[in-house]
């Protein structure tokens, strides 16, 4: 079976984490920063797709507490349109509010620097996204097999 992909987008520095093959769980995969040059992002989520046999990406859509859309929204919708665009998979927008705070939380007691706290974050908020989305999955195959 395939893999997702989920992505914390941020504006420069994007937390991300990958399901197992089953899609069932999800693991921390690192940080990106997103270069200037457009072709070197282009070619880091390629290779990546192809390498971990990713076949859906999931990306964190910031939607404001009442529901609404603003500047990051727009950002985010546009970096996911290009995703979509460069690796040919679809790209699914999930509501990540209170990723950041739930990520944070966990990160309580956390002896790291500024900046080694900010990657865990960012890497944990695209768990929270990805686990969230894979239970969403798992519901709706469930519904579907009850419905059969």
């Amino acid at each position: 079976m395939a893999r997702i992909l989920a992505i914390d987008y941020g504006d420069r520095h994007l937390g991300l984490a990958l399901s197992d093959s089953l899609e069932i769980t999800a693991q921390p995969f690192g940080n990106y920063t997103l270069k200037e040059d457009e072709s070197q992002n282009r070619l880091f989520f390629q290779k990546l797709i192809e390498e971990k046999r990713i076949e859906e990406i999931v990306v964190g859509f910031p939607l404001r507490m009442d529901g609404s859309e603003g500047r990051r929204a727009d950002l985010t919708r546009e970096f996911s349109r290009w995703l979509e665009r460069v690796t040919g998979k679809k790209v699914t927008l999930w509501d990540e509010r209170l990723t950041t705070r739930e990520a944070l939380k966990k990160l309580e007691g956390f002896k790291g620097n500024f900046k080694e706290k900010k990657k865990k974050e960012d890497q944990l908020a695209a768990v929270i996204i990805l686990e969230a989305y894979l239970e969403k999955k798992r519901h709706h195959a469930e519904n579907s097999e009850k419905n059969s």
